[in-house]
């Protein structure tokens, strides 16, 4: 019999008749030849309601505790999954990420992996159970519990289909990877295939398809990797090593995230040493910085931009203030209404042309700019988020998305 891990998001697993659906479709999986680890997210939209009520209670909730809680979530999808395959002939057994020996360091709120145990895992397929995982947790070296942040539910996925050496399924409540978020743009494409780099820009650029480790790791391993409907057979798309006839398309997709801020500084002395100082203690709060933009010297200050997740705004800002009372030149301002516009594709690395175009496009929509960056397949713009709809259309229009 093949392997594989499948891995079911939390909108697949909203309420129970949803998580008898994934029953069935697992028990079909399995009478069709499959061994199957599967890895669950926490139903619905658990996790933002637990978090909701911890920030009823406190400001800034300890995170030994957010971790505590927010695990539950996937426990209670583990166990109701399992009961709904007890009930229809399929032998199945649910675990936790500690059960299965995944081992973790860091933030208790955003570890990362460092270890796991398949050898419990390999046991119970042994015996011809289905192995029902909860993702997203994990335990370090303390024995306290921990969690692999936003989305690491694929990252459990990934690592599990890494160490066991098989393809991993990512099911979902849409049918595949497209061109453009269709919320956005109607007319996208589904994409039968987009290399590892390509989803890995998009999921660092915020679109919320693929946590972007889950990518990172199923590249580093050469994990097939896949996103397809629940509950449907028909083919999704494809995650893989890049092909050459895969740069023929300039621009693969777009991304729009509205979840980060904008942080800007003004009279920062132009010394390496204080803008070291400044990222280590971000780095030290597990703050994730991306579009950094720095202006030239100007009487030996400089000014810096870049953006944050706005969940981490909270302890940015206290930062910020020790370092404006450190040094009087200092000032900051943190702009929450933003949206990150990214572009993206292999075709950048042999089409010249492609940032002109988006300029114009920019341009003639009149659609202000606030900060750029690059990567040798990505230009990331910040701009209104009220533009975001205009750009969106124009650009995919322009590049039959």
């Amino acid at each position: 019999m093949s392997l594989s891990v499948q891995k079911y998001s939390g909108k697949t697993l909203g309420n129970i008749e949803k998580i008898k659906e994934v029953a069935l479709f697992i028990k079909k999986h399995m009478e069709m030849g499959k061994n199957l680890v599967v890895v669950v997210s926490a139903m619905g939209d658990t996790t933002d309601r637990l978090l909701e009520m911890a920030g009823q209670i406190s400001e800034d909730p300890d995170k030994r505790e957010l971790a505590v809680l927010m695990t539950s979530g996937e426990q209670v999808s583990i166990a109701l999954l399992t009961i709904a395959l007890h009930e229809i002939g399929v032998d199945a057994m649910s675990m936790t990420g500690p059960q299965i020996g995944l081992m973790t360091s860091g933030s208790h709120t955003r570890s990362v992996i460092t270890d796991l145990d398949e050898k419990v895992i390999l046991e119970k397929l042994a015996e011809g159970k289905v192995v029902i995982v909860a993702g997203f947790q994990g335990v370090n070296e303390e024995n306290e519990i921990t969690t692999l942040g936003r989305g690491g539910s694929d990252t459990t996925a990934v690592a599990l289909a890494a160490r066991l050496g098989c393809p991993c399924e990512l099911f979902a409540d849409i049918d595949g990877v497209y061109t453009v978020n269709p919320n956005y743009y109607p007319n996208a494409r589904k994409l039968a295939e987009i290399s590892y780099d390509e989803m890995l820009e998009m999921a660092t650029a915020g679109a919320d398809i693929v946590n972007s480790r889950a990518i990172e790791l199923a590249q580093r391993y050469k994990v097939p990797l896949s996103v397809s409907l629940s509950g449907s057979d028909y083919p999704g798309t494809i995650i893989k090593e890049m092909e050459s006839n895969m740069e023929s398309t300039a621009i693969t997709g777009i991304a729009i995230n509205n979840d980060e801020a904008m942080i800007s500084i003004t009279g920062i002395p132009n010394d390496m040493k204080t803008m070291a100082d400044l990222f280590e203690k971000m780095a030290d709060k597990y703050i994730n910085i991306d579009m950094i933009s720095q202006t030239m010297p100007k009487n030996k200050l400089v000014s810096l931009s870049f953006t944050i997740e706005k969940g981490d705004i909270g302890s940015a800002k206290k930062l910020l203030d020790e370092f404006a009372e450190s040094i009087d030149s200092v000032k900051y301002e943190i702009v929450e209404n933003i949206c990150k516009l990214s572009v993206m594709g292999l075709g950048m690395l042999t089409q010249s042309g492609v940032a002109a175009k988006l300029f114009r496009i920019l341009a003639d929509h009149h659609i202000e700019v606030s900060t750029i960056t690059t990567s040798e397949i990505k230009i990331s713009y910040v701009i209104a988020p009220e533009d975001q709809r205009t750009a969106v259309e124009a650009i995919a229009q322009e590049f039959n998305l």
